[in-house]
């Protein structure tokens, strides 16, 4: 597996990473024992580039990769954020107070039974605490050893020069995929110029761009999809004619629409590292195939000219998950 740069800190994460929200909720039930099952076969494919956040399963998710990683922590680079807090029976709320932070940290580090984070994000940000606060309590973290490196996630290119200004940032994390391309407005060329990673969420569309995703019936009753724009009746049905035209060029490429899309992001971009998530083994091994893949020139061309922003119906999130996000 080839390996990207992270940021400007002398380390690399593998081209591919690994999106582990679903190992705890979101798609359908879960299940702790196929998930590690998943995640031993991500890194004997050389994927160690391991994403979550303490929002995820309200710190199942973390508590489940600190107990595979233990005794191989120094296999993978582990990513997690703080800033969105979610409890049992409340609305999701976000808090980016240097308190909540710093306690949010330490919980991490005792789910994950690791003394440091590789790579710590602010989930969302709220624009009611100054970044300077918010940056500087993370710093502090650094500092403390306790966090190696600092990202950002779903923040406006002012925000990441703003606080590049305060602390180095390593990552962005947004969500980039053939059919969500907001990043191209200006995100992805602040990055290159600032020698961050951009790590793109759902490059896979939340698996629309599989093409394995035919109704709503098909999903879990508690499958969070059900309530997503894009995959509305009828929303769901016009956005699938983009679809085969998809599986066209990856037949003529003996790869999967999967395999495609996330060799398009690699390809088009030398600072992008896609995180398709997945709690299926087979799922994981056949994405990281994606990072050995070529695309031709007039494919990327052929892709992009399809995929257009105003091709695609929907927005990419209910609006009250739109909280936090900044423009990219």
């Amino acid at each position: 597996m080839k390996r990207y740069p992270l940021g400007n800190t002398g380390d690399s994460v593998s081209a591919i990473g690994l999106g582990c929200a679903g190992m705890s909720e979101g798609y359908g039930t879960p299940k702790d024992s196929e998930s590690l099952l998943t995640l031993s076969a991500a890194l004997a494919a050389g994927v160690n580039f391991l994403d979550t956040s303490d929002a995820y399963g309200i710190g199942h998710n973390e508590q489940l990769l600190g107990g595979f990683l233990q005794g191989r922590s120094k296999e993978a680079v582990l990513a997690t954020k703080v800033g969105l807090v979610r409890n049992p029976g409340a609305p999701p709320s976000i808090d980016n107070s240097p308190q909540y932070i710093r306690t949010a940290c330490d919980a991490s580090l005792q789910r994950f039974r690791v003394e440091t984070i590789d790579l710590y994000y602010l989930q969302r940000r709220d624009a009611n605490v100054p970044l300077a606060e918010v940056i500087g309590a993370m710093a502090d973290l650094v500092r403390a050893g306790k966090v190696r490196y600092l990202g950002l996630s779903e923040v406006s290119p002012e925000t990441l020069r703003r606080a590049c200004d305060i602390h180095p940032i390593a990552a962005v994390q947004s969500e980039y995929s053939l059919w969500s391309r907001d990043p191209e407005s200006g995100m992805l060329a602040t990055c290159r110029e600032l020698g961050a990673l951009f790590v793109a969420y759902c490059p896979l569309g939340r698996a629309f761009l599989t093409g394995e995703i035919k109704s709503l019936d098909e999903l879990d009753p508690n499958d969070f999809r059900r309530h997503m724009p894009r995959f509305q009746p009828g929303v769901l049905e016009k956005n699938s004619v983009l679809l085969p035209a998809l599986a066209a060029i990856a037949a003529e490429r003996r790869a999967t629409p999967a395999q495609i899309a996330l060799a398009w992001l690699l390809i088009k971009h030398p600072h992008v590292v896609p995180i398709p998530g997945s709690k299926q083994l087979q799922h994981v091994i056949n994405n990281a195939a994606a990072a050995h893949l070529v695309l031709s020139p007039s494919d990327i061309h052929e892709l992009d000219r399809l995929f257009t922003p105003t091709a695609v119906v929907g927005a990419r999130l209910p609006l009250p998950a739109m909280a936090g996000i900044e423009s990219t």
